[in-house]
């Protein structure tokens, strides 16, 4: 598993693919949703909003390309 190692004004993400990571689950999607809403954003509620949530947060997280 990739952890990051950048130092001060280096960029950590994105992190290389991997084939399957343990990290990145519904609970993860469930968590970053709840923070949202905590900070005043409309709750999450429909599945679309979720699948839309669930990808921006693995482009960020995760390079474009094969994984390893």
């Amino acid at each position: 598993m990739s952890t990051s190692t950048a130092g001060p004004g280096q960029r950590s993400y994105p992190l290389p693919r991997l084939d399957d990571d343990p990290r990145f689950t519904f609970g993860l999607m469930r968590d970053v949703a709840k923070v949202l809403a905590e900070h005043g954003y409309p709750p999450i509620t429909s599945g679309a909003d979720h699948v839309e949530l669930k990808m921006a947060l693995f482009s960020f997280l995760y390079a474009p390309g094969a994984t390893q």
